[in-house]
C-alpha cells in the first residue's frame, strides 16, 4: 500500500516546497499537483531545502480526476466542518482506518485545498473520507504545509510508511475500488441513487469498512448483481 499526496491548486511556491521538504523528512515521496503554482521557481526550491529530488519528480495534473483516478481510499482535508451529513476523521483516526483495509486498498491519497480557500466542495464530495485537524481555535488556520506536516507526522509515527507490504493482498476486482463501483451499479439499478443524500451516506458508511466487512460487502454485492442479471437488469 502507498500513501500519496495531492494538492490542489497551491498557489505559493514558497508552501510547494515546504510541502516537499515536510512529506520528505517523514520518508513520503508520493506528492502529486493539480494546477499548481510556480512550483520549480527560486522561491519553492528553496523551501524545499534537501528535499528537491521530491519537487522535481512531482506529478502534475490538470484535473483532480486525473490526479485521484488510481487512488483507492481519498482523504479529504479541511479545517472546518462544512456539512453535518458527513462524518468527520481527526488526523490522529486516521492511521486505524487506513491500517483496517488491509490489502483491500493499494493506494491511499490525502487532499489538501489552495492555501486562501482550502478544498471546493466539489472535491470534498468526491472523496471517500473527510479529515481535519484538532485546533483550539479554529483560526488562523494551519498554513499548507505546516497541514502536511501535521499528517505526514502522524502517520508515520504509527507505522504508516510511504510503501507498505501487504502480505496476502488481493486481487483488484476484490479491493475497495471495485467495491464503490459495484454498488454504484446496484444503486442505479434500484434508483436510489435518485436520492443524493442517502446514496452520499451509503457510500461513506461503506468507505469506513475494515478489510473483512469489504470481502463480506463484495459477497452480498456479486450476489445481487448476479439476480439482477438474472432477471434482466
Amino acid at each position: 500500500m502507498e500513501i500519496v499526496f495531492i494538492l490542489v491548486e497551491p498557489a505559493v511556491p514558497g508552501n510547494i516546497g515546504s510541502v516537499a521538504r515536510a512529506i520528505n523528512t517523514m520518508g513520503y515521496s508520493n506528492l502529486r499537483l493539480v494546477n499548481p503554482g510556480e512550483y520549480l521557481d527560486e522561491e519553492a526550491l528553496k523551501f524545499a531545502h534537501g528535499s528537491t529530488d521530491i519537487l522535481k519528480s512531482a506529478s502534475v495534473f490538470d484535473s483532480f480526476q486525473a490526479a485521484s483516478e488510481d487512488v483507492d481510499f481519498l482523504i479529504a482535508t479541511t479545517a472546518k466542518r462544512r456539512s453535518a451529513a458527513r462524518d468527520y476523521y481527526s488526523c490522529e483516526e486516521l492511521p486505524e482506518l487506513i491500517k483496517n483495509k488491509g490489502a483491500a486498498i493499494a493506494r491511499t491519497g490525502l487532499v489538501f485545498g489552495r492555501e486562501e480557500s482550502g478544498l471546493p466542495n466539489k472535491i470534498i464530495k468526491e472523496c471517500d473520507a473527510v479529515s481535519s485537524i484538532p485546533m483550539k481555535s479554529p483560526y488562523p488556520s494551519l498554513n499548507l504545509s505546516q497541514a502536511v506536516m501535521v499528517y505526514a507526522y502522524t502517520l508515520f509515527s504509527k507505522g504508516l510508511l510511504s510503501r507498505i507490504e501487504v502480505p496476502d493482498s488481493i486481487p483488484t476486482e476484490e479491493g475497495l475500488g471495485s467495491l464503490k463501483v459495484k454498488l454504484s451499479r446496484i444503486l442505479a439499478i434500484t434508483s436510489l441513487n435518485e436520492n443524493q443524500t442517502l446514496t452520499r451516506r451509503i457510500m461513506e458508511r461503506t468507505m469506513a469498512m475494515g478489510e473483512d466487512d469489504i470481502h463480506l460487502a463484495h459477497s452480498f454485492c456479486n450476489r445481487l448483481l448476479e439476480m439482477f442479471r438474472q432477471d434482466g437488469h
